[in-house]
């Protein structure tokens, strides 16, 4: 049987006792950086076989996973904090063993996006997208879809890139009200609310989740020409053909009605 077990986001005492049993019968864990893994397990005096699994050996170590399984094993899986497969390893061992019907359930924990969301205080539904991608033309691209979405979107942010984030956010789904949590359940927890324009100033260090409020509003750039409106966007730095989405996805015209325009600037 393969167990998925949430650990702890931060406070220790959120594990639960069957997790712990759980962890405590396996025939080993696999985690993502054993030294991390060893002060949780350490604390409730579980002794058991470490192995390093991440997303850089995730596939190399797919078929000795399958095969000790196959053979009766028990094996659990988890991450540095929260839930795995949640923009964690995971994703790909569950489908295999999906494939292979061997059995796998859930032994569940904190989620940090489920307790962004609850202390955002914003409502259903909701819409998790995690970490942006590292390119541009990636992050375009996925945010693109879900520019005129009714839901409350929720994001995992690094400390190095939430002001880029914050900018990147601005300029595709113009200002809106985000709740950014930092530091989940740890002592110096913290829930600010602001908006997408006005930023964040507060402590950069550890982890962030951002919830934005899905509070889309008649967007004002719909008040310019749409040759201003393309202008605004590829002033942002967006390419002509990004711009020429926006402008599409903001108005509800066609393309070939905002290329008109666009082709001569």
């Amino acid at each position: 049987m393969l167990y998925l077990v949430g650990t702890p986001i931060g406070n220790l005492k959120e594990f639960n006792n069957y997790a712990v049993e759980i962890l405590n019968k396996v025939d080993y864990i696999l985690c993502e950086d054993t030294r991390t893994s060893s002060v949780l397990l350490n604390h409730y005096q579980i002794k058991k076989p470490l192995k390093s699994y991440h997303k850089f050996n995730e596939r190399e170590m797919l078929n000795k996973i399958v095969d000790d399984l196959k053979s009766g094993k028990d094996v659990a899986l988890i991450s540095d904090a929260g839930m795995p497969a949640v923009s964690d390893p995971g994703n790909i061992l569950v489908n295999e063993v999906k494939q292979q019907n061997l059995e796998y359930t859930v032994v569940s924990g904190p989620c940090a996006l489920i307790n962004a969301f609850i202390l955002s205080g914003y409502s259903a539904p909701f819409t998790f997208i995690g970490f942006l991608p590292e390119k541009n033309k990636d992050v375009t691209n996925l945010l693109m879809q879900y520019k005129n979405v009714q839901s409350t979107l929720i994001f995992y942010v690094s400390c190095h890139n939430i002001e880029k984030d914050f900018n990147t956010l601005l300029n595709v789904f113009g200002d809106r009200e985000v709740c950014v949590v930092r530091e989940i359940t740890k002592m110096f927890e913290e829930k600010t609310f602001t908006t997408l324009k006005q930023g964040y100033s507060g402590d950069k260090r550890g982890e962030f989740v951002l919830v934005l409020n899905n509070n889309i509003q008649d967007n004002e750039l719909n008040t310019l020409s749409v040759k201003e409106h393309l202008l605004h966007y590829i002033n942002q730095g967006f390419s002509k053909q990004d711009a020429i989405k926006f402008v599409c996805a903001d108005r509800g015209l066609k393309k070939s009605e905002v290329y008109k325009v666009a082709i001569d600037l």
